[in-house]
């Protein structure tokens, strides 16, 4: 599997990241098994979160480490940050709480990959740049990122870290998929546009996308006549997107591969380096997204999946 390196971190990340929003110590042998699945096929980046599954995420890839015994060599990606009922937590002691029960939840005493879940534009960026330089510091978390940043928040961001000699973002986690998200899938979500994708090829600084294939629109099992996902019609049910989603399929043909197949590279194949966080629940979803990461797509057939051509 292609690998991506990452400012900060001394070992690179997979660009396939495993999902784990619907782990828990209550299926703990499907977690096991789809973990075992994952480093099977080259991978060894996890993204998890302070809030998924109300922490038992963190607590089931904590087991699976411990089991395991492969701390080393696995990257954990964690966020915080994410506003609750008091409303935004991009703030020095609300990070330092959390962050102390994710590193106990996960069973290490380091972050190779912070992220914030939200931004909060109140806050000046550099504020929110000296809380985390600290925690680097500390040897608390290797590197850090944006998770549902603009790109002018982040340039902003890494342009006072470049001034002031502290580092800076080293990724960001926005939405980035072949279908466009016509509004967030959730509230503050960032969807990379066209703005985006051109900031981060001139700036080159790497995208780990989250639902990278569009929860699922890509699968064959919806149809433009078929409403009864209301949040996937919501989000990409428009005209654009369905012809997408017929250049991809038309490319799938000509390729011997799958619809999803094509979606999922074309995250993948992007002018700047990219990583794309999965799901599967099972090893042939597996191995269908290890065959996708070795798809090469052109410049050209990006640009004409995209409708830019």
């Amino acid at each position: 599997m292609k690998m991506l390196s990452i400012d900060g971190l001394p070992k690179p990340v997979s660009q396939l990241i495993m999902g784990s929003d619907y782990f828990s110590p209550e299926v703990y042998e499907l977690v096991s098994n789809n973990l075992d699945s994952f480093t099977d096929i080259g991978g060894n980046t996890i993204d998890t979160a302070f809030i998924y599954c109300g922490g038992k995420s963190e607590q089931a890839i904590g087991m699976w480490m411990e089991e395991r015994g492969n701390r080393d060599q696995i990257r954990v990606w964690t966020k915080g940050g994410h506003p609750n009922q008091h409303g935004p937590q991009v703030n020095r002691v609300a990070i330092r709480a959390e962050l102390e029960i994710s590193l106990e939840r996960l069973r290490t005493d380091y972050i190779d990959l912070y992220a914030l879940h939200r931004d909060d534009p109140d806050v000046e960026v550099g504020a929110i740049l000296e809380m985390l330089n600290e925690l680097v510091e500390e040897g608390k978390i290797r590197t850090f990122g944006g998770s549902n940043w603009t790109w002018q928040r982040l340039e902003e961001a890494n342009a006072y870290a470049e001034s002031h000699g502290l580092r800076g973002f080293s990724f960001s986690s926005p939405n980035l998929s072949l279908a466009k998200a016509q509004e967030p899938y959730w509230t503050d979500c960032i969807s990379a546009d066209d703005e985006t994708l051109s900031w981060h090829k001139r700036s080159g600084l790497p995208i780990m996308s989250w639902s990278s294939q569009a929860r699922g629109f890509f699968t064959g099992r919806f149809t433009r006549d078929d409403r009864s996902n209301e949040d996937l019609v919501r989000v990409f049910y428009n005209d654009a997107n369905w012809e997408r989603y017929d250049r991809a399929a038309q490319l799938a043909d000509k390729k011997g591969v799958t619809t999803i197949q094509i979606a999922l590279a074309y995250v993948l194949n992007q002018p700047f380096p990219t990583a794309a966080i999965i799901g599967p629940q099972n090893r042939s979803e597996m191995e269908s997204c290890k065959d996708a990461a070795a798809i090469s797509l052109t410049p050209e057939e990006v640009a004409w999946l995209d409708l830019r051509a």
